[in-house]
């Protein structure tokens, strides 16, 4: 059989390396063989991590990162990319200037900046790349609320401040924001998607209570976006079948260890047009 006659779409995450599994790299290869991809990896820093804290944190030289892109960009058949953690600005514009020379490719960039904690996981000049080299490379940024309040440099208090946040930053930053307001969840988890066009549409789901696990799942829903993207989907449809992803991940979570729990792997052809995930577009 030739090569030709038989192809499986590749997906690409940049990212950081989770030893526990849950997030990072990690979540990213489930997500996308949910979705049916072969799932290309560039290992962006290494950390020893478990759901409960990173104890350590190691990055890869810049021309180690530029040998790995270098080694997948050209070969492989890419429907998407995604980014995750890259804690440097010499790391972050690093790889925009690698992405810079695949225009076509999709990309979902997730500016993992701040903790759940509220800690600050890169440096202020870091931030700026993000803001400045990274974003407007990106199809989708997909900051969750303290990181879009890092980006805009103010606090985002109401439902109404997230919307305006999320069209401000779309056209500070030049690509569609998608503002996970997950840490704000109370009775549903909701999120503001902004797109380039001004078309805003909200996408809503029931918080799940008391989870095994949530760690994750801000990977798991920007790596499942990408999926979805690389899929042929379009935006607003990809984050319907990521939230879903997010939602159905959560809810199927299992213990893997006396203290350790970890995400279910969702039915992916369940997806589409899940019933606990809703969107309204915005006047």
């Amino acid at each position: 059989m030739h090569l030709t006659e038989s192809r499986q779409t590749a997906a690409l995450t940049i990212a950081g390396s989770d030893s526990g599994g849950n997030a990072g790299i990690q979540a990213d290869i489930r997500a996308f063989h949910t979705f049916g991809l072969h799932a290309c990896t560039v290992v962006a820093a290494l950390t020893a991590q478990n759901p409960f804290a990173v104890t350590a944190v190691q990055v890869p030289d810049t021309a180690f990162l530029e040998a790995q892109l270098d080694a997948v960009l050209p070969v492989y058949t890419l429907g998407a990319a995604k980014t995750g953690m890259l804690a440097t600005k010499e790391v972050i514009e690093t790889v925009a200037a690698k992405l810079a020379r695949f225009p076509a490719l999709p990309l979902v960039a997730d500016p993992v900046m701040v903790a759940t904690s509220g800690a600050r996981l890169i440096r202020d000049d870091a931030i700026d790349a993000v803001r400045q080299a990274l974003l407007p490379r990106a199809t989708v940024a997909t900051p969750n609320l303290p990181e879009a309040e890092v980006l805009l440099g103010r606090s985002i208090s109401s439902p109404e401040a997230m919307v305006e946040a999320a069209r401000e930053l779309a056209a500070q930053v030049r690509c569609a924001v998608l503002i996970k307001g997950g840490h704000a969840a109370q009775a549903e988890a909701v999120d503001i998607l902004a797109m380039p066009s001004g078309t805003t549409i909200r996408y809503s789901a029931p918080v799940i209570q008391n989870p095994l696990s949530t760690h994750g799942t801000g990977c798991s829903l920007s790596a499942a976006i990408a999926a979805a993207i690389a899929m042929g989907n379009a935006l607003p449809d990809a984050v319907a079948l990521g939230k879903a992803y997010v939602y159905e991940s959560i809810r199927t979570a299992l213990p893997v260890g006396p203290r350790a729990t970890v995400l279910g792997t969702p039915d992916g052809t369940r997806l589409l047009h899940h019933p606990d995930i809703h969107r309204e577009v915005l006047a």
